[in-house]
């Protein structure tokens, strides 16, 4: 069963019950806080877990309402001129790095830079656009990656790091930029 409450100092919360869940998790939304509940928790108990946690709640929500301010300042987006250059952008990557993929999508996501099936299919973010060119071409090198290795393991970061060497720092400052997602 599913809730609904007004909280004082947050606005709307929604619980789920996932049985499929082994904690209490709390995630901000830019509308609502959603709070998860395991099979064995119980209301009672997700409601005392998110009260402990108000104080962080309250900072993700400055956070993104700050991000999403930044956001309403980018300029409008080409979807035509975004996809032709992701689209050839990618496929010189492909090539240089030896690197296949099967079908190439575009979204515009809130949540994810990219994607990549496991039949190798690549989803890209038109919302990268807004990003510099160094970071483009991370995100790109990352998700043909993963059309070699299906993971965020080690096996998928040394190969990474043979063709970005500094791979995790440059994941780091892509972090700066999630206020384009919004």
């Amino acid at each position: 069963m599913n809730y609904e409450i007004e909280h004082l100092e947050v606005g709307k919360v929604l619980f789920f019950r996932n049985n499929r869940a082994k904690r209490i998790i709390i995630s901000v939304k830019p509308e609502y806080v959603r709070v998860v509940i395991p099979r064995r928790q119980s209301f009672k108990n997700a409601q005392n877990f998110l009260n402990s946690k108000i104080n962080w709640v309250l900072n993700q929500t400055k956070r993104i309402k700050k991000e999403i301010k930044k956001s309403e300042a980018l300029p409008k987006l080409d979807e035509q001129k975004a996809r032709y250059f992701l689209k050839n952008r990618l496929k010189e990557l492909g090539k240089k790095y030896n690197y296949d993929y099967n079908k190439i999508s575009f979204r515009k996501q809130k949540t994810r830079w990219g994607s990549c099936s496991s039949k190798n299919n690549i989803s890209l973010n038109m919302k990268l656009m807004h990003l510099p060119e160094f970071l483009i071409d991370y995100v790109l090198i990352h998700e043909l990656v993963h059309t070699s290795v299906k993971n965020h393991g080690k096996s998928f970061w040394e190969e990474l790091n043979q063709i970005m060497p500094n791979a995790k720092q440059v994941d780091q400052k892509l972090r700066n930029y999630n206020y384009c997602l919004f």
